[in-house]
C-alpha cells in the first residue's frame, strides 16, 4: 500500500499529507521564484545543541537549596550538632500549633542534604527508647539546645539501641 501511495502521489492529491509523513527528512524543499530546478534551495533547520540538561538541573537546584539554608540560618539560631550530642528540643505540636513539648536525647545519627537534612534522636520514655528523626531546618522546631558533648568515634550510633543507659 505505502509504495502504490508514493507511485500515485502526484496524480491523486489528497494523499500527499500522508505520504509526507512515512517520510520525514530534516530537509526541506523550497522552490525559488524563477522555478527553475538549478536554483532549487535546501532550508535546513538549524541543529540545537544541548549541553548535559541533567547537569545544570542539578546545579540550578543546587543553588536554591543553599539558598533556602541560608534563609532559615539568618531567621533562628541553628547550632551544629554532632552524633553524641545530648540535645534539648523546644517543636511544635503540628495538631496544636500554641502548644510546645520538650524532647531531649542524644543525636544517634546525622544526615546531611542541604535543606533536607535530618538527625535521629534517642531518649527513653518510661522505660522505653524511642527514636524520633527530625528536619534540622523544619519551622517545627523552635529552638535547639546543646546540653552536653560526649567523644564518639563513630558516626552512626545505631549501637545504642541495645544499651538501656546511653553514654550517661
Amino acid at each position: 500500500m505505502r509504495l502504490e501511495s508514493v507511485a500515485c502521489r502526484g496524480s491523486q492529491p489528497w494523499l500527499a499529507p500522508l505520504t509526507s509523513r512515512w517520510f520525514s527528512t530534516a530537509e526541506k524543499r523550497v522552490e525559488s521564484d524563477s522555478h527553475d530546478s538549478s536554483a532549487s534551495i535546501f532550508d535546513v533547520a538549524p541543529r540545537i545543541k544541548f549541553k548535559r540538561l541533567d547537569k545544570t538541573a542539578k546545579n540550578i537546584m543546587q543553588i536554591l537549596d543553599k539558598e533556602a539554608v541560608e534563609d532559615v540560618k539568618q531567621t533562628r539560631e541553628i547550632p551544629d550538632i554532632k552524633p553524641g550530642y545530648i540535645v534539648q528540643l523546644k517543636v511544635e505540636v503540628p495538631e496544636n500549633k500554641r502548644r510546645v513539648s520538650i524532647v531531649k536525647g542524644i543525636v544517634i545519627a546525622r544526615r546531611n542534604a542541604g535543606l533536607n537534612t535530618t538527625f535521629r534522636l534517642r531518649r527513653l520514655v518510661a522505660g522505653v527508647g524511642i527514636e524520633s528523626l527530625f528536619p534540622l531546618y523544619s519551622p517545627n522546631i523552635k529552638e535547639i539546645k546543646v546540653l552536653d558533648k560526649k567523644k564518639v568515634r563513630r558516626a552512626k550510633l545505631y549501637y545504642l539501641r541495645d544499651r538501656m543507659n546511653a553514654l550517661k
